[in-house]
């Protein structure tokens, strides 16, 4: 990979960062959790893809990373469903 095409993929990177932001602080408190939740069916193939790459047949930097990437995105998912499972109790009759 040559400088320019790293640069590239670094601006993408960070403009990706603060969309993302911009994106995050603008959603109401009250959408937030129906959109975790849908969040968490591309954490599940995020799974699908991190697994494929932390099985790889030789050790490399990538297997590291997508051992990396599957603990984000089981962290990601299992925090999504508790957050999910408690605002859906907070509407049960006692």
């Amino acid at each position: 990979m040559d400088g320019q095409s790293f640069l590239m993929l670094v601006y993408i990177f960070v403009l990706a960062i603060f969309v993302g932001f911009e994106l995050i602080t603008k959603v109401p408190p009250t959408l937030h959790t129906p959109l975790m939740s849908g969040s968490n069916a591309i954490s599940g193939i995020t799974i699908v893809g991190a697994l494929l790459s932390a099985g790889l047949e030789e050790f490399t930097i990538s297997t590291i990373l997508g051992l990396v990437a599957v603990i984000f995105a089981m962290i990601n998912v299992v925090g999504g469903y508790l957050v999910t499972d408690r605002m859906l109790k907070m509407f049960k009759k006692k």
